[in-house]
């Protein structure tokens, strides 16, 4: 008998926003009744952010408790916060859950993936990947994830996460190829690259590379919402522009020269380079 939280027996025996709103701008169904768990969840948005949420499930208390904390947990929350939401933190709000049910909340982080996409009008990524187990219908994609995220290194734990391999069994060299290769890569990582070579720019090759990617990247992007820019000094690593158009009168032309024109010049120039604008 698995041992359960009291926040999991609350939210099982008393499940919060039981039901399906009308007319919702986002539905995520994930699971099916033949594979024994169901999630269907359904969310309106408001002002960019969820309103109200509400689910019906079919499946067992770790199910029925992970689906009702997950509406608790989106509302209110905009649409990128509630999308950075994972299967640990439902977890943590409801005290931890055996680790043979963290599939419950990992399905209803794919319920809210895949509401989210909904109202975007955009495809889910996960269901693009290659069809590992059959019995449950869970993806190479969705398996990498789980793996990645919470360093998962054995079959099992990839099945109490995910079910994939917990029907025939089949599939369960697939599973051990793909934690195979993900060790493997994260072993890569733990190697710090080697550190490159600063380049040496004159300032005329600075300005002549600045003016190239000014006009092959930044320019299209400002001019399709009205604005421009021109570039008026290199001194050194400072690089002085002067915005022009709708830019002007923009309240986010500050954040648009550091995250967006100092960003793109550090990545293709020089990664040192500090962009200001030009003092009147």
């Amino acid at each position: 008998m698995w041992e359960y939280t009291d926040k999991v027996k609350e939210h099982f025996l008393h499940p919060r926003n039981v039901g399906e709103i009308e007319k919702p701008d986002g539905v995520g169904e994930v699971g099916s009744l033949a594979c024994g768990d169901a999630l269907k969840l359904t969310i309106k948005v408001a002002e960019g952010r969820i309103a109200d949420a509400k689910f019906k499930t079919f499946g067992c208390a770790s199910a029925i408790a992970s689906s009702s904390a997950l509406t608790e947990m989106i509302k209110g929350k905009t649409l990128d916060e509630a999308a950075k939401i994972t299967n640990q933190d439902i977890a943590e709000f409801l005290g931890g859950l055996p680790k043979e049910k963290m599939h419950c909340s990992v399905m209803g982080r794919e319920a809210l993936e895949a509401a989210i996409a909904n109202y975007r009008g955009i495809p889910l990524p996960m269901a693009q990947g290659e069809l590992v187990c059959e019995c449950f219908g869970v993806t190479d994609l969705e398996i990498r994830r789980a793996i990645e995220e919470n360093k998962l290194r054995t079959v099992e734990e990839v099945t109490n996460f995910t079910k994939a391999g917990g029907g025939c069994g089949k599939c369960h060299d697939r599973i051990q190829e793909l934690i195979d290769a993900a060790a493997k890569e994260a072993a890569g990582k733990e190697q710090p690259p080697a550190e490159r070579p600063r380049k040496r720019l004159t300032n005329i090759q600075k300005m002549k590379m600045i003016e190239e990617v000014l006009e092959r990247e930044i320019r299209p992007a400002l001019r399709k919402d009205g604005g421009d820019i021109q570039l008026i000094d290199v001194d050194g690593d400072f690089v002085t522009v002067s915005l022009r158009g709708a830019c002007v009168s923009c309240v986010a032309s500050q954040a648009t020269l550091k995250e967006y024109v100092e960003k793109k010049l550090r990545e293709q120039v020089l990664d040192s380079l500090i962009v200001e604008e030009e003092k009147p």
